[in-house]
């Protein structure tokens, strides 16, 4: 079945909008941008530095192909072939086509750099991660603009890296920091060159990489992940590499069907839902005893810990490679949630600027010109339209709500599309229309939200006799024609999150016997309504934080929807009580979406307000 042709308006849509022609318009256009000249043969040959710059050109070409693929836009797709020819003829003969000069290439070994927090083996660890997502960027050029040389430059590098690691006698824990977690990356693009090429000589470099990385001590992905250790305790718990390696498990268990891939990927996704996700679904870390951009200790909360742009995307890449693979709403809940939360809330309206860092509670800071999460935002956002809906036999999906439409070309009944009419995020009230060249009969799949309690479904102003139940798919299956409608209402009521950061002290006393100490106790309350986590600015206007002591009457009494404004968007009213109410808005806009604004999601709660010892999702 051919893939879907999906627009999605409303949020999402205008999010989409503004990355086409806000940072994918921009930032790269042809081979004398700074991103790109970084790759010319006279710049090439004098670096020597350890640096990531190189990895916006391939990031660039996958996200800019498929916008410029799915809008028409023809000055958008001129610029990828241009960028995607001038990338082809500075590849060496032997297939390198990275940054580096020839003394500091992979294909070399390199210097040691002890004693470096980030487990870096070697003076410079980032080629191969430049080169892995060279191969990415180029495949999906070559899929929506099939020049074939974009493809032979794609198969080239995996040609070289499969030299190097067998011929060459290199070892791939060598050429990336944080344990080598930076090259066993190289997974997910070997994989897709085979899924592309049909070529096993791909699939058996990718699993090269993960035999090389099982015999790594400090990674062992495969085997620490099927023992069931925490996402924070494989190498240095670094969340966005260790999610894209996560993603590239995940396909080779596709290529081949290995139950332990599948094992060891739905292991670790537990564990970063249940330990390391912040309310707004994007991976956080941060605080405690580890540094900026890797998980914490499982249990370690704090609202002042930070989300990396580049995580989200990886957190949205994995989930939408579980979601191929099982078809389980879960995994589409997820890719949802951090599209309206974290992904959202790290973008700036103009589609350019985005914040390297996004903070639960603290300032929202737009980040510079060669940060790496500019492009990844870039990336994340072109993932949703093929996600929101999609097609298996006999069945269609509805995973992502929001206005918006996919048409599908169906066996034996040609052109079938599917349309939502909403308000959502912002409303549970979903109107979805079918239109069908020829009546045909498949099931029609709806996600209900795990919140969606009391949720319903109605065709021609009758209720559906289907199972609805919170967190699955709700099957419809029936003859389809033009004209039919369904109306799903998904109620939303503003709900209370309950976390808290705690530091228990364990040691034994000189008799043996176990000594445990609570040391530090902090109590926090959020706000979520339907898929959006809510958020204020600073306090009466100049403070970070306010304690609250909560009311002794019911919750409704206190927290309530505000009266609807003229632009549409809900607000929470918290009425204390004992001062003046505090009034909340999602997330992605509190405090409004220009640099420096402040962002306070988790409210300190008063001594004696009973809280969870874990955060509370």
């Amino acid at each position: 079945m051919n893939e879907a042709k999906v627009e999605l308006r409303g949020l999402l849509g205008e999010a989409l909008d503004a990355n086409r022609r806000g940072r994918l318009s921009h930032f790269i256009v042809d081979e004398r941008s700074p991103a790109i000249e970084v790759f010319s043969p006279e710049r090439r040959r004098i670096n020597i530095e350890g640096d990531w710059y190189g990895e916006h050109a391939g990031k660039w070409l996958y996200a800019a192909a498929k916008a410029a693929a799915r809008s028409g836009d023809a000055a958008l797709a001129a610029h990828v072939r241009e960028v995607a020819d001038y990338l082809v003829s500075v590849q060496e003969e032997d297939g390198y086509l990275g940054t580096y000069a020839p003394e500091r290439r992979f294909m070399r070994k390199q210097p040691p750099k002890p004693g470096t927090w980030d487990g870096a083996p070697s003076v410079r660890t980032w080629d191969i991660w430049t080169h892995s997502y060279l191969i990415l960027g180029l495949l999906e050029t070559y899929r929506h603009f099939p020049a074939p040389q974009y493809l032979e430059a794609a198969r080239k590098i995996g040609d070289l890296c499969w030299r190097a690691l067998t011929d060459g006698g290199i070892d791939i824990n060598e050429l990336g920091n944080h344990h080598g977690l930076s090259a066993t990356v190289l997974m997910d693009p070997a994989t897709e060159l085979y899924f592309v090429t049909g070529d096993k000589r791909y699939l058996d470099l990718a699993l090269l990489v993960l035999e090389q990385a099982e015999r790594n001590p400090a990674l062992a992905l495969l085997s620490r992940a099927l023992a069931g250790d925490d996402a924070s305790e494989i190498a240095t718990g670094k969340a966005y590499q260790l999610a894209w390696n996560l993603v590239g498990l995940a396909k080779l268990h596709r290529a081949t069907g290995y139950p332990d891939l599948r094992r060891s990927v739905e292991n670790l996704w537990r564990s970063i839902r249940e330990n390391h996700l912040t309310l707004g679904g994007g991976p956080w870390g941060g605080v405690g005893h580890r540094s900026r951009e890797v998980f914490n200790p499982a249990g370690v909360f704090s609202p002042y810990g930070y989300v990396e742009t580049c995580s989200t995307l990886a957190w949205i890449q994995l989930n939408r490679e579980l979601l191929r693979i099982s078809g389980d709403a879960r995994y589409a809940e997820e890719i949802e949630r951090s599209a309206y939360n974290d992904l959202l809330g790290a973008q700036a309206p103009n589609g350019e600027d985005w914040c390297y860092y996004s903070f639960a509670n603290g300032k929202r800071v737009h980040t510079t010109y060669w940060r790496c999460c500019k492009s990844s935002g870039a990336m994340a956002l072109e993932e949703l339209p093929a996600v929101a809906y999609t097609a298996e036999e006999g069945a269609i999906s509805v995973n992502v709500f929001g206005p918006g439409s996919a048409e599908f070309e169906w066996p034996g009944a040609g052109r079938i599309a599917i349309e939502q009419e909403t308000a959502y995020p912002y409303e549970g009230g979903i109107a979805i229309r079918i239109a069908a060249e020829r009546a045909a009969r498949f099931a029609l799949k709806i996600r209900i939200p795990s919140w969606a309690d009391g949720a319903s479904l109605r065709i021609d102003g009758r209720a559906l006799d289907v199972p609805i139940e919170p967190g699955r798919y709700a099957v419809v299956e029936r003859e389809w024609k033009t004209g039919d409608e369904i109306v799903a209402s998904f109620p939303m009521r503003p709900r209370t999150h309950r976390a808290a950061n705690r530091n228990v002290q364990e040691s034994r006393a000189p008799d043996g016997s176990p000594v445990r100490q609570e040391v530090l106790h902090f109590d926090y309350l959020a706000i979520t309504r339907g898929p959006l986590v809510f958020a204020t600015g600073l306090i009466d206007g100049f403070k970070i934080e306010e304690t609250l002591r909560l009311s002794p009457e019911a919750e409704s009494d206190w927290l309530r929807e505000a009266p609807l404004g003229d632009d549409g968007v809900p607000r929470i009213q918290l009425r204390p009580g004992y001062r003046p109410l505090l009034v909340f808005a999602p997330y992605f806009s509190a405090g409004g979406r220009n640099d420096g604004a402040w962002r306070l999601t988790w409210m300190p709660l008063a001594p004696g307000e009973a809280a969870p010892t874990a955060l509370t999702q």
